[in-house]
């Protein structure tokens, strides 16, 4: 009885303790005068710092030859070169042709054709026969701001060469590179050159590569022939009586080799003359209203203007259009559709077909 009262008496005693506790508890968390809560700062919203752009690597462009589209470590700074080469039978087999980036054919006296071969990606050790210039030169030569090398002229052609902007390199006016080939021949057919010694004499203002002459693809089967033409394996090219060069495609070297007639076209190396591309273009071909020595009329092949053409590649062909303002533009080749035809990227042959008298067959 004494245990439980003395319980009964510590009772309120806890109950008291207790009270007070909580009321400490409550005047903590209840904010009184004696505490002072911590002031919580506003919160700003800042600028946006946005990560600096940095511009995307420009493309790394492969340099390409300008005459030919195709790629190379290194496009060295030199003007287009143009050589007047002989094609008549006795100056065959030539020397350097194979070497050439863009070779133009063209009618001259008697039916016979001759060749403007135009060197810039390669350079050949020697080049020849070598023989004179004529009326329709300036307008293949002079878009290219480059020389052109020869073994002589009328005054008027090698004066019309001039006017149009070309450095004249002529044999004639006793300029260094040239010389008699033994062994080849009688003259005149015997008059080679080296080209580099032609390069050398460049003038100050003939230091840069020349302007690209046609439009290249970036690989031949994106080429407009290739990607849509009509199969073609023989291009027969018939400019005059004596001049009826063929060109068969050669799928194993993806190239077309060159015949004079039937007989397969070398050059003195024994190497076979052969292009990448064939263009034809429909040329009228006037009387120039001059004379060779012999008496025979000079003609002209007009190339300004407008007229039909063809561009083999790849084994295939497409018709085109070719249109050349003055004689300082270049020559243009558009498709059917009205869009720039694309040569694959290579050596190139343009064959001057005469209007009339010439004819084109595929075959």
């Amino acid at each position: 009885m004494s245990i439980a009262l003395n319980r009964a008496r510590r009772l309120p005693a806890m109950l008291v303790v207790a009270a007070g506790a909580l009321s400490f508890l409550a005047a903590c968390s209840s904010g009184s005068s004696d505490t002072t809560p911590t002031p919580v700062p506003d919160v700003t919203q800042g600028a946006v710092i946005e990560p600096a752009k940095v511009a995307p690597p420009a493309p790394v462009v492969a340099p390409r030859w300008p005459l030919t589209g195709l790629g190379a470590p290194e496009v060295a700074v030199r003007p287009a070169l143009a050589i007047k080469i002989e094609n008549s039978g006795d100056a065959r087999p030539q020397t350097g042709l194979d070497q050439a980036d863009n070779v133009w054919e063209e009618v001259v006296e008697g039916g016979i054709s001759r060749f403007v071969a135009v060197f810039d990606s390669q350079v050949p050790a020697e080049v020849g026969p070598i023989r004179s210039v004529r009326p329709m030169d300036p307008a293949i030569v002079a878009p290219m701001h480059g020389l052109i090398a020869f073994s002589g002229g009328q005054p008027i052609f090698v004066n019309a060469l001039k006017a149009a902007g070309v450095q004249t390199i002529s044999q004639d006016a006793g300029a260094p590179g040239f010389y008699r080939k033994k062994g080849v021949g009688p003259a005149p057919h015997n008059v080679y050159g080296t080209p580099q010694k032609f390069w050398d004499q460049a003038a100050a203002d003939r230091t840069s590569p020349p302007p690209a002459q046609f439009v290249f693809a970036k690989k031949a089967d994106s080429a407009t022939a290739v990607a849509g033409g009509t199969p073609a394996g023989t291009v027969s090219v018939h400019l005059s009586g004596y001049a009826k060069p063929t060109w068969s495609w050669d799928p194993t070297s993806s190239t077309y080799l060159r015949s004079e007639g039937s007989t397969p076209a070398i050059v003195r190396s024994g190497a076979r003359i052969t292009a990448t591309n064939i263009i034809t273009l429909t040329v009228h071909l006037v009387n120039s209203g001059t004379v060779d020595p012999a008496g025979n009329p000079v003609p002209e092949t007009i190339l300004q203007g407008t007229g039909d053409g063809t561009l083999s590649s790849g084994g295939k062909y497409v018709a085109v259009t070719w249109k050349k303002g003055s004689v300082g533009e270049v020559l243009t080749l558009t498709a059917a559709d009205g869009t720039p035809a694309t040569l694959a990227p290579g050596a190139t042959w343009i064959e001057l077909v005469p209007t009339g008298t010439g004819s084109v067959t595929m075959s």
